[in-house]
């Protein structure tokens, strides 16, 4: 089951997939085609069901060289019900499901498949897949295999920063990266952009309880000027004065599971695990893509010219909006960030291989570190690591990672 926003690429992923790795695929998408959820309508039973498909579908269905592939599976509760049985009794069939809003609708699902599923996550394209998009593979290569004791060489650092802002513009979602690639022109993937968030805010009205409409439309507009403070702690009164949690709560929990927004909960204390050490009041809500971020918050494709410009708009927020994505994307966990008593914040706190990392991102080329060093005096962490505009350098216990080399994060300071 692949789950992931709408157009991050799922349907085409599978079909991809599908078309180049078995002779036959049998496509069934629920939501284009309503009339498809009747054949899961009845006694479950697994062989039914593949005799009702290979009826529908008009082609074989062998186990050995047939993928099933049934799209929007949120649109058919019986179909998501009914892989419990495809798992019980037909295992040598060889079955993938997507969905838009599978996190959204897991979460009242009563009779799903617990156990008989395995679960996997698609996000926005990250940097390195941007450099695979704009035809410059040599250049991931090169940052694939930083150990993290070298700066990376000069020309290609300016080169990287430099497709760096452009990712901060286009993003990553695919159709705005494919008209970005096509047309050379950053404009053509804002108006790719505009279209995506018009579609989101379809699917409030479309799938959300007409009670959480109004909310999550006020929410999803409010990211940009949450973000663009300098405490980025998501304040419910900068949404209305007399705002207060409880009434949110369950809209920002859907969007979370609707996969548009990502949120990183602040921590009191680095310790295992950090899930206890939550305060579940307190979190940081960023943009599942910074593409979109930038759209929303209409910044000028022109500062794409502009040195450092970019990387500091907004008080740096498409510098950590684009750092919780790419953390996001190479870890799938759930992120934290430490803050204390508005003394000093750590931006992101990360659990890896049995120890705990921090890391501060700063706008434009800054070496500021007074955050770090009050966290290093407090929890003497293994190393600090900062992510800025500058060069890739490890100086004496603070490492210094280029915002485009972010991905990698903590692998190298683990070294």
């Amino acid at each position: 089951m692949l789950q992931g926003a709408r157009q991050v690429g799922k349907t085409y992923l599978l079909k991809t997939f599908g078309g180049s790795e078995y002779k036959n695929l049998i496509y069934i998408n629920f939501e284009e085609d309503s009339r498809a959820s009747s054949l899961f309508e009845g006694p479950l039973k697994a062989s039914r069901l593949i005799a009702n498909l290979r009826i529908y579908s008009e082609q074989d269905i062998q186990s050995e060289d047939t993928l099933i592939f049934l799209d929007e599976i949120q649109a058919c509760p019986n179909a998501l019900t009914s892989l419990k049985y495809f798992c019980e009794q037909a295992r040598d069939f060889h079955i993938v499901s997507a969905g838009s809003l599978l996190g959204v609708k897991l979460q009242g699902a009563k009779s799903f498949p617990v156990g008989k599923v395995n679960f996997m996550n698609l996000y926005p394209m990250s940097f390195f897949e941007f450099l695979d998009a704009v035809e410059r593979p040599g250049l991931r290569q090169l940052l694939e295999s930083q150990d993290g004791n070298m700066p990376i060489e000069n020309a290609f650092h300016l080169e990287l920063l430099e497709l760096l802002k452009r990712y901060l513009l286009v993003g990553g979602m695919p159709e705005a990266v494919s008209a970005y690639r096509e047309a050379d022109d950053v404009r053509e993937a804002r108006q790719v952009q505009r279209e995506i968030i018009k579609a989101f805010a379809l699917d409030f009205s479309k799938h959300a309880p007409a009670s959480e409409v109004m909310k999550l439309s006020a929410i999803w507009e409010s990211i940009p000027s949450q973000l663009a403070k300098e405490n980025k702690k998501f304040v419910f009164s900068a949404i209305r004065k007399s705002a207060r949690a409880r009434e949110y709560e369950s809209a920002i929990q859907w969007l979370d599971d609707a996969g548009l927004v990502i949120r990183a909960q602040r921590i009191s204390t680095p310790k295992f695990p950090l899930a206890g050490y939550c305060d579940h009041s307190a979190y940081k809500l960023f943009m599942l893509d910074v593409g979109l971020l930038t759209a929303m918050s209409e910044v000028p494709a022109r500062n794409i010219f502009e040195p450092d410009k970019l990387f500091v708009e907004f008080r740096g927020s498409l510098a950590e909006n684009f750092v919780a994505q790419e953390i996001r994307a190479s870890h799938n966990s759930a992120l934290y960030y430490w803050a204390s008593e508005g003394k000093a914040e750590v931006d992101f706190v990360i659990p890896f291989e049995g120890k705990i990392y921090p890391l501060e991102v700063k706008a434009g080329s800054s070496r500021k570190k007074k955050s770090l060093l009050v966290y290093a005096d407090k929890f003497s962490p293994p190393i600090l690591s900062r992510a800025s505009s500058r060069n890739l350098r490890h100086d004496g216990n603070l490492l210094n990672y280029p915002l485009y080399l972010v991905s990698r994060f903590p692998d190298l300071s683990s070294r």
